[in-house]
């Protein structure tokens, strides 16, 4: 019977920076499923989400001298796979329609009630469903916690502008979770 050896977060990113490849596939099958979701959120398809987490752990071996161990490495890698991702994103999408809303700070969000009846997946997709400018700023507030100043950094809008994203996109959520549950109870939407 073939035991692997096991090895800690340091040894393996001490092995990667020694460029052993075998450390590299367990530092990959190490993160890869939980960064697959955080590529899922901001991608179109799985295909896209896979080619974008590709693209990230390929920056994370290049950066790998960059991470100085403050806070947590999982932490880190997650940082850059959504930087990566928006930057797929950008690449392979000419242009993300942005929306100002002049009522952004009059909207509410999705009804928590409704929304814990739902199934991850069910979530998921229904913010795979929303347009990219609102996935992308709904993403980074409300599931990787950035400010609406940060976010206009890293999109390249204003603040106005991922505030009225972030408010169109939990409006289109919260209809998109009524019609959902709607349906499940029977009732017409």
């Amino acid at each position: 019977m073939f035991l692997e050896q096991t090895y800690t977060i340091d040894q393996l990113i001490t092995r990667c920076k020694a460029n052993e490849r075998k450390a590299h596939e367990l530092l990959y099958k190490q993160f890869a499923s939980k960064m697959m979701g955080v590529c899922l959120r901001y991608a179109t398809d799985r295909m896209e989400a896979e080619d974008m987490l590709q693209n990230g752990f390929v920056k994370v071996f290049q950066k790998l001298d960059d991470y100085r161990g403050d806070g947590s490495f999982e932490g880190w890698v997650r940082r850059i796979m959504v930087h990566s991702s928006i930057e797929y994103y950008r690449k392979h999408h000419k242009m993300m329609q942005l929306v100002e809303l002049d009522d952004a700070a009059g909207q509410t969000s999705a009804n928590p009630l409704a929304t814990s009846k739902l199934a991850a997946n069910e979530l998921l997709a229904l913010i795979q469903q929303l347009s990219p400018g609102y996935r992308m700023v709904f993403n980074l507030y409300a599931i990787e916690g950035y400010s609406h100043k940060e976010i206009s950094e890293i999109m390249g809008i204003t603040e106005g502008a991922s505030k009225s994203q972030l408010s169109r996109a939990r409006s289109v959520l919260k209809e998109q979770v009524l019609k959902l549950e709607g349906k499940s109870y029977g009732y017409a939407g």
